[in-house]
């Protein structure tokens, strides 16, 4: 005798289905027919084949599996299985209502299934009870609770066919994260993993389970909790808090169908990521809170809850662990690792690993993206493409925050005293070095404070302060972000240090320059404390002097009132550089390179003109202004165009000429 083929789990499953299927359509018809007739009829279970038993050695068929998971008695089970039977097979339909002598009620019913199925029994009815309480079935519109029809959820429908789907519910709200190896992250990273895996398996399941606060950012954070929950044979869904439904019965049920889908494929890990920055005062923001809070209270299972800083959770035990991106060391590991033999620079990446800070996620992706980039001859620096590449994936953080300003200067531009040309290579340079200095010789070690790089640019207006910030970010190859005031400063009490944070937070990552222009209204002398208005302008100082001790990168404050600062900033600030009111020397310089090489010019005396004690921005405006008079008349700029707009920016400047400068014109 031939031995029966081997079958997979999914046609085995399917065969046990409708064989199980088989025999409730027997007994809707005996029912229907006036009698139960003895034999197949009574049989709780259909004969499993051998060639099906085989299948089912590792993983048993769907709906015991759903029996087990949810302890659902025979009754149940049955109950269950007749719901998802009309979805599968047609006759049912017409098997029902014949067996209720009503035509109009081609769906089961529980008075259906109380007066067809063995060992019946009213407490299934009960919401408490599995198949109400995990939502396996829907029970539609109807004036008695017995004669309602009856609707198999179609998610468990999709898992007795054995098919692998999230629920769609849950599908709009949630990410599924891959698993991930603990070996596959950094050290600094897998220690953490480690630590989140120990806690859930330490303690006692059920409502007390340990939440987690992974304090940190998203690609941090989420490689740590997969590694985590994988350890553990499960997997994780992130859950934005902006998506959680603010109404307690919503919330429930949305947790109903999670623990639900979290029992049927190991979805088990919830993580709550809560980077919404919204002011703390706001409406919205309190809901969000009370719903997270919620949340934490009546979620069952392992929880992880993902933001920049601590929240207080009051009912559930807590452990709170900072996540950061991974150390520099590890960081240009990973580098050299994802670029492999195209790396020849070492010394260049090592620059560019103490200048971008990244987490692992997007280092692999930059260092894809740079192999592929580099793979047509003529071949580029990939040190330099990379450089180049983290500057332009970092700038998202930043553009919605900040100005950000293309510079195309350079040193000759700037024109100021050797003394403050020279503190400005001091700046570079320290930017530079700040690696080898912060980790190669171990200064960062002693202290996170005062690692920042921060300068005061003062002097009068149009003397070369925001010029001056661009031509840092142009030596050093950064970007410039020009610090809208206006957008950073709020009413709302907390708002103002959430945007700085977002800030510094953003330009932390790829450590740009900052420019906060006309810093001393924001950066003013601390009152004194009168109200709840002074209070909380204080602490936004406080805030901004703590992060600005912090910020590896440079921060420039540029102001025309030095002594309107708070002596707090004074103390903390590392250069501070005089930009004067240019003398006639200087003013000649500026008159000599504000002409393009391509601007038509004739007869111009630069010696005179530098009598115009003008700064160099009051000079560029006379010079763009005198090009649009002599364009108009059809002419090359000459010095007749230059004495109508100085007459005109003299008049802006409510000032008019001397006599030593009208001699300009003689």
């Amino acid at each position: 005798m031939l031995a029966s083929p081997q079958i997979s789990w999914l046609q085995a499953n399917q065969a046990d289905l409708l064989a199980r299927l088989e025999v409730l359509k027997q007994r809707l018809a005996d029912h229907a027919g006036g009698g139960v007739e003895r034999g197949l009829a009574n049989m709780a279970s259909p004969p499993i084949a051998a060639a099906d038993a085989s299948a089912f050695a590792d993983r048993p068929a769907a709906l015991v599996q759903l029996a087990e998971t949810f302890g659902l008695s025979q009754f149940e089970s049955d109950t269950l299985l007749l719901c998802a039977g009309i979805e599968l097979d047609a006759t049912l339909a017409g098997l029902c209502a014949t067996a209720q002598g009503d035509p109009t009620r081609p769906f089961p019913t529980f008075s259906l299934m109380l007066a067809v199925l063995p060992e019946p029994h009213w407490s299934a009815l009960s919401p408490n009870a599995p198949l109400r309480h995990w939502r396996l079935i829907e029970i539609g519109a109807g004036p008695v609770l017995a004669k309602a029809p009856l609707r198999i959820d179609e998610r468990v429908l999709h898992f007795l066919v054995g098919v692998p789907q999230l629920d769609a519910r849950l599908a709009v709200l949630v990410d599924s994260l891959p698993p991930m190896e603990t070996s596959a992250l950094v050290p600094s990273q897998a220690v953490i993993a480690r630590q989140v895996a120990e806690i859930w398996s330490d303690a006692a399941r059920g409502r007390d389970l340990t939440v987690v606060q992974l304090c940190g950012s998203v690609a941090d954070c989420r490689p740590i909790a997969a590694a985590a929950a994988a350890s553990l044979g499960l997997r994780v869904a992130s859950l934005p808090a902006e998506r959680l439904p603010s109404g307690a019965s919503d919330l429930d049920s949305l947790l109903r169908i999670w623990e639900r889908e979290a029992a049927l494929s190991g979805l088990g890990v919830m993580l709550v990521d809560c980077d919404d920055n919204l002011p703390a005062e706001s409406d919205v923001a309190r809901g969000r809170a009370s719903a997270i809070a919620l949340l934490l209270e009546r979620a069952i299972g392992p929880v992880i809850l993902r933001e920049r800083e601590p929240r207080r959770i009051a009912n559930r035990p807590t452990v709170m662990l900072e996540v950061s991106h991974p150390t520099r060391d590890e960081q240009f590991t990973v580098w050299r690792e994802a670029l492999g033999d195209r790396l020849q620079d070492t010394d260049a990446l090592a620059a560019a690993t103490g200048q971008f800070s990244l987490s692992l996620p997007a280092i692999q992706a930059i260092a894809a993206e740079a192999r592929a980039v580099t793979a047509s001859p003529p071949a580029p620096d990939i040190a330099a493409t990379v450089w180049d590449l983290c500057r332009r994936r970092l700038r998202s953080a930043l553009d919605g925050l900040a100005l950000r300003i293309e510079s195309k200067l350079h040193w000759d531009d700037l024109v100021l005293p050797a003394e403050q040309k020279k503190t400005l290579h001091a700046i570079v340079a320290q930017l530079r070095q700040r690696s080898t200095v912060y980790d190669r010789w171990g200064f960062a070690e002693k202290s996170r404070r005062g690692l920042g790089i921060s300068a005061l640019f003062y002097g009068p207006s149009g003397t070369g302060k925001t010029m001056a910030a661009e031509v840092l970010a142009s030596e050093l190859r950064l970007d410039l972000y020009h610090i809208d005031l206006s957008r950073i400063v709020s009413k709302y009490v907390g708002e103002t240090e959430a945007n700085l944070r977002r800030v510094f937070d953003a330009a932390e990552e790829n450590g740009a320059i900052l420019l906060f222009d006309e810093a001393d209204s924001l950066f003013g002398t601390r009152s004194q404390v009168k109200d709840s208005h002074d209070r909380y302008a204080n602490i936004e100082v406080s805030y901004l002097l703590q992060r600005m001790e912090a910020y590896r990168g440079l921060a420039v404050l540029t102001t025309n009132m030095r002594a309107a600062l708070d002596p707090a900033f004074m103390r903390r600030i590392r250069f501070a550089v005089h930009f004067p009111f240019p003398d006639a020397a200087h003013r000649a310089v500026i008159w000599r390179q504000v002409f393009p090489a391509a601007a038509a010019t004739r007869g111009l005396d630069l010696e005179r003109l530098a009598r115009l004690r003008v700064t160099g921005g009051n000079i560029r405006n006379i010079a763009v202004n005198a090009a649009f008079l002599a364009a108009d008349a059809g002419e090359p700029v000459q010095m007749h165009h230059l004495r109508d707009a100085a007459e005109a920016e003299y008049a802006k400047l409510e000032r008019r000429l001397t006599q030593a400068e009208s001699e300009a014109w003689a």
